[in-house]
């Protein structure tokens, strides 16, 4: 490969450079965190074959990594620029303890679980799920090969045993790379809320019922385990490379899969080096595990000449989750060439980057790399195949997680997830969007309305414009989805303007129920474009209630203070929702089933009560009457009397400089803003909360502190048990925000304090 020859020769010249530069800094840690600035893009190849950069940016030219004062001296001499960022490397050096309260997750990082827990949870999930979910062991880590210990690779396999197979297959692995919190977190909450879903969201069940969804949560589970001593571990934890007891022993997994393994320039032969790819291809058993299971569940669909492309309607996808770089990346990563259905792969990820805003691009825009999950997934099996690469940091704060990886990315997986059946073909088709039917539960025989979007404009622009096209048509189909067959129906849908004319369209139809059964049905919609391109549906559920044989569920709401009537909701999940008479009085249709019932008090005076596991029953009437309580205070202050019962930890103080009701408040730096190191706490009375239930605590808040960093953290302590972290807040804020958190609380508690921490 002349490119790669090349490349070693422009390194040696580069070895040979000595810039003049500014005087060297002091180094405060062994290793720090550098930005180090670039001419070239080949001088980033050349350090990414032995060390994964923790960020490339091709645009300002500068690559993100750790260095030892030798690794800095070398960057010089390679040509870099280099200048230390002061806060990545406190971060880098940062000492994570357990948080106060805290009992779950990793130290310092409740919202990621730990090896242990993941596993103990996916079993959980086997066990609360046994028509949908199993938890199948697939093969060895290192160490427990080896007799050390260690752990089994397990794959989390989720679809209903009540549809039969085959069914296209969906199959996504995280935490190869040990030190990447997000990504086993990522992919855990993506098979909760699967299971939590199904049968309540309709295009959360139709996926559980004609797909299959594979979900390799700990890839290198030894290797993560000692990431969550907070070291920044990346590889196995082979004793055999690099010295039984180096921090840099053990093999990169995603440099050691057989697909042009080595093949390069983009990984390394240094046992000690990041990117050590190992003695042969597949010579980790972590690596033999998830090879071996690809294999099992995914056709050979692609001939081996690299220029032989997979047919378009090829099944299957196959993700590798990653952090950090907010990237899409697919095929190939060991060459420049574009993959023979490089076409399509840019689409399907343009389309995935639609969701997160992630840039996308083939891989190797990112640097060389070889003996890859994602090369070898498309490249021996021709399964559509992706590198997601998660988020900003390895070690992600929880708020960041919490509120954008995790939104974000949930959506581009169930994309992904959708269109497995033909993901060559079906992301270059419009989306369908807002399926919504004028009542979702009608009785036998009524004509009711569907409409839905049809966009064919959902793709990142990044990194070049994907090109759209007008709708062409839309139709949808009854419980019998496009791909059944002769069997499944098309309806036709029409432009809900008069004429189909545009890229984004709002479309509708007239159903007539007449013949349907009772009990739910799924209506699925798909739209196609001017080329011809069909998306992916979207699904509705449509319950049909005979009034005169459904199950009805009625009773009263009364307020427990004064036995008189109370308005409030009542809802078994939606659609089926009604309220209240004027007498408090209610009547609800279902459909046969079990369900958990909420009354919802119209006044914010009450609280709500749910009543589990009602089951409903064809011509039968179950009664259900609901007694609401009224809140009532336990402590309320508004900071205009002074301290009263606080207990007060410097530097907390009542402050006039920014109040909420109306000229006082407490802050923790009055005056200016907090001091670094600085652990400091207001704390509340004993209350007593004996014979209470549903304690909720509002307060209004302005937390404005440093991202990842700094922390608003509110604990509660409840008969003496130890405090208990309920909420944390963090980054940068400008006003008040009125918050309401519901409190943990155990049968028999008596007190409870509250801190603000």
């Amino acid at each position: 490969m002349p490119r790669y020859i090349y490349l070693c020769c422009l390194v040696a010249a580069l070895l040979a450079l000595m810039p003049a530069s500014a005087q060297k800094p002091d180094f405060k840690y062994n290793v720090v965190v550098v930005n180090a600035f670039f001419d070239d893009p080949a001088m980033v190849a050349a350090i990414a074959q032995e060390r994964q950069p923790w960020r490339v940016d091709y645009n300002k030219n500068f690559l993100t990594i750790e260095a030892t004062e030798a690794d800095y001296d070398a960057l010089l001499k390679a040509g870099f620029d280099v200048e230390i960022d002061d806060r990545l490397t406190e971060q880098h050096n940062r000492t994570y303890s357990r948080l106060p309260g805290q009992t779950r997750g990793i130290d310092g990082f409740p919202c990621y679980r730990t090896v242990s827990e993941t596993y103990a949870d996916a079993t959980a999930l086997a066990q609360s799920f046994p028509d949908l979910a199993s938890w199948v062991d697939v093969g060895d880590s290192w160490e427990k090969q080896n007799g050390l210990g260690g752990h089994d690779l397990r794959v989390l396999i989720l679809s209903s045993s009540a549809t039969a197979g085959p069914k296209p297959k969906l199959f996504a692995m995280s935490a190869v790379h040990a030190r990447e919190y997000t990504t086993a977190e990522l992919n855990t909450r993506f098979a909760e809320y699967l299971l939590d879903n199904y049968g309540t969201d309709p295009d959360v069940t139709w996926l559980l019922d004609d797909h299959e969804i594979h979900l390799s949560l700990q890839s290198n589970p030894d290797g993560r385990v000692q990431a969550q001593s907070g070291l920044f571990w990346r590889k196995n934890t082979n004793q055999n490379v690099c010295g039984a007891t180096s921090s840099n022993r053990g093999v990169d997994l995603n440099r050691n899969f057989p697909f042009q393994w080595g093949c390069c320039g983009g990984s390394s032969g240094n046992q000690c080096s990041e990117t050590y790819r190992g003695v042969s291809a597949a010579s980790e058993p972590e690596t033999q595990a998830i090879q071996d299971y690809v294999r099992s569940i995914f056709p050979d669909q692609r001939d081996d000449d690299l220029l032989a492309a997979a047919p378009a309607d090829a099944t299957g996808v196959f993700l590798d989750i990653h952090s950090s770089g907010q990237l899409m990346l697919w095929p190939w990563g060991w060459g420049a060439t574009v993959a023979p259905n490089g076409t399509a792969l840019q689409t399907f990820g343009r389309k995935m980057s639609w969701f997160n805003d992630y840039y996308p691009e083939q891989a190797i825009g990112l640097y060389p790399t070889d003996g890859t999950t994602d090369d070898f997934a498309y490249g021996e099996l021709g399964v559509a195949a992706y590198t997601y690469e998660l988020g900003t940091s390895f070690f992600q704060d929880c708020g960041s997680f919490e509120n954008t990886v995790l939104p974000d990315n949930l959506q581009s997986l169930l994309y992904a997830a959708k269109v497995s059946r033909t993901p060559f073909l079906t992301p270059a088709g419009p989306d369908a969007l807002a399926v919504n039917l004028s009542s979702g539960v009608v009785a036998p025989a009524t004509v009711i309305t569907l409409d839905a979007i049809a966009d064919d404009t959902r793709f990142s622009s990044a990194n070049g414009a994907e090109p759209v096209q007008s709708i062409a048509a839309a139709e949808y189909y009854i419980d019998l989805p496009p791909w059944s067959g002769a069997a499944a129906t098309a309806n036709p849908m029409t432009a809900s303007d008069g004429a189909y004319n545009a890229d984004s369209e709002a479309v509708t139809a007239t159903v007539d129920t007449t013949g349907l059964a009772q009990g739910r049905h799924t209506l699925f919609v798909r739209a196609q474009d001017t080329s011809g391109n069909w998306g992916p549906v979207s699904a509705a559920f449509l319950y049909i209630v005979d009034p005169a044989t459904a199950p009805t569920v009625a009773g009263n709401v009364t307020a427990a203070d004064t036995g008189q009537p109370l308005a409030a909701g009542i809802s078994a999940g939606a659609p089926f929702d009604t309220n209240t008479a004027g007498d408090g009085s209610y009547s609800l249709l279902l459909v046969s089933g079990n369900y958990d019932i909420t009354a919802t008090p119209d006044s914010p005076d009450y609280a709500s009560a749910t009543v589990s596991d009602i089951v409903a029953i064809d011509e039968q009437t179950t009664i259900q009457n609901f007694v609401l309580y009224p809140y009532c205070d336990v402590f309320s202050d508004d900071v205009e009397n002074g301290p009263q019962s606080w207990v007060i930890q410097a530097p907390w103080a009542i402050t006039t400089e920014t109040a909420n009701s109306p000229t006082h408040s407490w802050t923790d730096s009055p005056g200016s803003n907090y001091a670094d190191e600085i652990s400091s706490a207001l704390t509340s009375a004993e209350f007593d909360i004996a014979g209470l239930s549903g304690l909720l605590l509002e307060f209004a808040s302005l937390c404005d502190t440093e991202a990842d960093y700094d922390y608003c953290i509110v604990e509660a302590n409840i008969d003496d048990s130890g405090w208990n972290e309920v909420a944390r807040y963090d980054g940068p804020a400008t006003g008040w925000q009125d918050i309401a958190i519901e409190l943990p609380q155990q049968p028999g508690s008596s007190t409870m304090r509250i801190r603000f921490r």
